[in-house]
């Protein structure tokens, strides 16, 4: 971080610079940051003792979030309005249900969860038809397009298009969507995403922001968090929570459908000598930061 490694309470990602920003917010001496479109996906697949997310550690070099552990994903890439051979709902119906006015911005969102999964994790959620799926990601071809997709030499239309798949957007369940607070300098709009891991795909280390993956049942991992152990933001932590009741991969997706997708965005105010930093609806992440604190 520019101002040195983020805090901790408990496991939650802590910048040192948060409270002088929330600061000069309140003071109205600091304009927001109009936030970036993002995607990121909730893959998971049936493990011995029940279902298992894939995570990734981001690096500690990061500016953003370094050294938390989060899912496959990113920011939306222009390109991804681009049009694409299409399986599912359609895109109104995916402008509905993400919030968004322009369809051509929801097929942008699906399109960026899509990508950034085959991008960070080599997992394609696309198939030859509509009621298929492709099998082994793994040969040189594969990863030579992944490359280029990463290095933006390749769209992901052109991409789907040169190999004949169809973009499976049933296979993705729209799950949360969380704005980062007005304070941050550096903010995504992001739209969380769950899915199953397609049968003959694996999950490869291959994200060039991640020093670790993993796939580990969520109830483990939160209890990490709890412990201090694992380092996550607030909108990770809250949907890795979601995932505890399940009893399998596929029981996921199938109830994203009744998930609320209001965005969440922080709240900070000055109550007497005390910054008060909380998330509506989710009391677990509220701070109550001494004024002197940061100085």
């Amino acid at each position: 971080m520019p101002n040195g490694q983020p805090n901790q309470t408990n496991g939650q990602w802590y910048p040192p610079e948060w409270p002088d920003r929330i600061r000069a917010l309140a003071a109205g001496e600091l304009t927001p940051v109009t936030p970036r479109r993002a995607a990121t996906v909730l893959l998971l697949r049936d493990g011995a003792a029940g279902p298992e997310v894939h995570m990734l550690r981001r690096r500690t070099s990061m500016a953003f979030a370094g050294g938390a552990y989060a899912y496959p994903g990113g920011g939306v890439d222009p390109r991804d309005e681009q049009p694409v051979r299409w399986a599912g709902p359609s895109l109104e119906e995916w402008a509905g249900r993400l919030g968004l006015d322009d369809a051509a911005q929801a097929q942008a969102v699906v399109c960026a969860a899509v990508r950034e999964t085959f991008e960070e994790a080599g997992v394609l959620l696309a198939g030859e038809t509509a009621d298929t799926v492709v099998g082994d990601t793994t040969g040189e071809e594969w990863e030579r397009d992944r490359e280029a997709l990463v290095a933006r030499e390749l769209s992901f239309a052109d991409f789907l298009d040169r190999r004949g798949l169809v973009l499976r957007s049933d296979l993705l369940g729209a799950w949360a969507r969380w704005i980062t607070p007005e304070f941050e300098q550096r903010r995504y709009d992001t739209w969380f995403f769950v899915a199953a891991l397609p049968a003959g795909q694996r999950t490869r280390d291959v994200s060039g922001e991640a020093d670790r993956t993993v796939w580990i049942r969520p109830a483990e991992a939160a209890a990490g968090y709890d412990r201090g152990e694992l380092m996550m933001m607030p909108p990770t932590i809250s949907t890795l929570r979601t995932l505890e009741r399940y009893g399998s991969a596929a029981e996921v997706p199938a109830a994203a459908g009744g998930q609320d997708m209001a965005p969440v965005l922080a709240q900070a105010r000055l109550e007497g000598d005390e910054l008060v930093l909380s998330w509506p609806g989710h009391e677990e992440f509220t701070k109550i930061i001494p004024t002197g604190d940061a100085r």
